[in-house]
C-alpha cells in the first residue's frame, strides 16, 4: 500500500495536534481530542493514526467516547494516509460532511506579497488584542462561531503554546483581519482561520497575514505549512503566496443515535471555517 509523503505529514500532524487538547484519548487506532470549554465539533473530533486498520470494536469505542460527553462522533483525516478508515466508518453509519483539498507551502515556494502601504502585520500583545482578533474572525466567518471570552483565550493559548497568531490593525486600533498557525509537529504546521472583516477585504490583508504566519513557522525550521481553503477566491490568495495543491481531507460524522454497524449514507455539508481567506 503506497501512502504519499504529504498525506503522511498532514495526518501525523493531525494526530499530534489532537494530543495537545485538554483531554486527549487513544482509542484503538484513533486519537480523539476534547476541550471541555466548548462543544464545537471543529475542536472536539478524532483522527486515525497513519495506516490505521480499524475494526468494528474500535469504531464502537470511539463513538462511545463522544456520546458519553454529549458530543457528535466526528473525524477529520487525510484518507490517502489511512485508506481503510473510511469504509470502516461508513459501515458504522458515518456519513461525509465534506471533502476539502489542502494546499502545502514550503520555504522554496513561499512568495511574500508586496506590503500595501500602511498595512502592518502584528503579533498580539494584550488581552484587548486577542478580544479584537476573536471579534474580527467571528465577523469574517459570518456567524459560524460567536465571539467569546473562551475564543480569545484559545487564541492566546495558541500563541503562548508554540503556535502563531498574526493580525492587521485598522486605523481605529481594532483588528481588521487575522489568522493562526498551530504549533509545529512532525515538521509541519496547519494554518487556519484566515479572515478579514467584510468592509476591509480586497486590500491584501489575507495574503499578508498568511505570508507572515508561514515565514514565522519556517524561521522555526518547519519544513512545510498546510491549509484548507474555501472557494476559488481563497485558493487564489494562497496560491499567490506560494501554496500548492497536495491532497484531500475528509470530514465524517455520525449524525444520529443509531447503533454503530447499521447502514450507511453519503451527504455533503461544508460547515467548517477551515482556512478560508475571507
Amino acid at each position: 500500500m503506497h501512502i504519499d509523503v504529504p498525506s503522511i505529514d498532514v495526518q501525523s500532524f493531525a494526530v499530534s495536534n489532537l494530543r495537545r487538547r485538554p483531554e486527549a484519548a487513544d482509542i484503538g487506532p484513533f486519537v480523539a481530542g476534547f476541550d471541555p470549554s466548548t462543544t464545537s465539533p471543529y475542536i472536539n473530533y478524532a483522527t486515525p493514526v497513519p495506516g490505521a486498520h480499524p475494526g468494528r470494536r474500535d469504531v464502537a469505542a470511539l463513538v462511545e467516547a463522544f456520546r458519553e460527553r454529549g458530543l457528535t462522533p466526528r473525524l477529520e483525516f487525510a484518507p490517502d494516509a489511512a485508506p481503510e478508515v473510511e469504509p470502516a466508518l461508513r459501515a458504522a453509519g458515518f456519513t461525509s460532511e465534506a471533502v476539502h483539498q489542502y494546499l502545502v507551502c514550503t520555504p522554496a515556494t513561499l512568495t511574500p506579497p508586496p506590503s500595501p502601504a500602511g498595512l502592518l502585520v502584528e503579533t498580539p500583545r494584550t488581552d484587548a488584542d486577542y478580544v479584537s482578533i476573536d471579534a474580527a474572525l467571528a465577523e469574517a466567518f459570518a456567524g459560524v462561531f460567536a465571539a467569546s471570552e473562551e475564543g480569545a483565550a484559545r487564541l492566546r493559548r495558541t500563541q503562548e503554546n508554540g503556535g502563531a497568531v498574526r493580525f492587521v490593525r485598522g486605523s481605529d486600533g481594532d483588528c481588521v483581519g487575522a489568522g493562526t498557525c498551530s504549533a509545529p509537529a512532525v515538521g509541519t504546521s496547519e494554518l487556519a482561520g484566515v479572515g478579514t472583516r467584510p468592509a476591509c477585504r480586497g486590500r491584501g490583508v489575507a495574503g499578508s497575514v498568511t505570508a507572515a504566519l508561514a515565514q514565522d513557522l519556517f524561521a522555526r525550521e518547519a519544513r512545510s505549512v498546510w491549509l484548507e481553503y474555501s472557494g476559488e477566491g481563497s485558493r487564489r490568495v494562497y496560491e499567490r503566496v506560494g501554496f500548492r495543491p497536495a491532497g484531500t481531507r475528509l470530514y465524517m460524522a455520525l449524525q444520529d443515535n443509531r447503533p454503530t454497524g447499521t447502514g450507511s449514507a453519503t451527504g455533503s455539508a461544508d460547515g467548517s471555517p477551515g482556512s478560508a481567506a475571507r
